[in-house]
């Protein structure tokens, strides 16, 4: 079943739907979107809706990628830790 939700980005509201489960994740992602088009646009460097838009939308998609990225590498690392702690253990079997 989809509901409509509105949310409201730099005071301009708009309505979407999306399934019922997934309303407080859309509204959290709104909100942490507006934060971000905030901030840009606090900064005065950019003018206009649309580009206000598409830096935040580049900004946080770079932000997750390297999330990301950072959490596989540690992922691997705990891996290779494991697998040192293995073969040390199986030394004094």
């Amino acid at each position: 079943m989809s509901n409509t939700l509105t949310v409201s980005l730099l005071d301009k509201e708009y309505t979407l739907s999306c399934p019922a489960d997934a309303e407080a994740g859309l509204m959290a992602a709104a909100e942490n979107l507006d934060r971000k088009m905030r901030d840009i646009a606090s900064s005065g460097k950019l003018l206009g809706m649309e580009r206000i838009a598409v830096m935040a939308a580049l900004n946080l998609s770079y932000d997750n990628l390297n999330s990301s990225k950072a959490e596989a590498s540690s992922n691997d690392e705990s891996k290779q830790l494991i697998d040192k702690i293995d073969a040390t253990l199986a030394k004094f079997s």
